[in-house]
């Protein structure tokens, strides 16, 4: 019976440790002078980046907190204030407006890929794929993720291309990684 008590013990404190060690992992990173608790869920951290707040007016405006504060996992290519403001003048002011709610959401989450893809599962892809990996979003479209040396680039379906300037910012509910344009649908 001790021997049997001891290898459960032991099983648990290898268990606890490996689980210790993956938190340890998570580093928290700065984002737009704040810093992105790998504990805290997307909402929570993207609040404090002063370069998302376009972002996150975006996603207040298309009904989208509480689906990104939800359980997830979630990836997000998330655009800073700098991306939004290469689009057309006005159009952010007017993709704002409620009654582009819907446009509003389905370029939003253009930018969302269920599951948690790290910088190193992108380069995996990008090598299997001979050069390029295809991830669908959740609103159903394609993004195409490219490498250039060490850069990751990811490619939407009008051919506009983002670089992912900050990776693997990790949230309690997914990743994200800050990228310098609005990819559309």
């Amino acid at each position: 019976m001790k021997k049997i008590t001891f290898a459960i013990m032991m099983l648990l404190g290898i268990a606890s440790a490996n689980n210790g060690f993956a938190q340890m992992k998570m580093k928290t990173v700065m984002v737009g002078g704040a810093a992105m608790y790998p504990t805290k869920n997307i909402i929570e951290n993207a609040v404090n980046s002063k370069d998302h707040t376009t972002l996150v007016a975006a996603v207040k405006a298309a009904g989208l907190v509480e689906t990104l504060s939800g359980t997830g996992p979630f990836t997000v290519f998330a655009p800073t204030n700098s991306a939004f403001d290469k689009l057309p003048a006005g159009t952010v002011a007017n993709l704002l407006k409620p009654e582009n709610k819907t446009m509003l959401a389905s370029i939003l989450t253009y930018h969302v890929v269920a599951g948690r893809i790290s910088s190193r599962d992108l380069i995996e892809m990008v090598k299997k794929g001979n050069g390029t990996a295809t991830l669908t979003t959740v609103a159903g479209g394609k993004l195409y993720v490219m490498r250039k040396g060490n850069m990751l680039m990811i490619k939407d379906e009008k051919g506009g291309v983002a670089n992912i300037s900050i990776k693997d910012v990790n949230q309690s509910n997914g990743i994200i990684h800050v990228i310098d344009k609005v990819l559309m649908p």
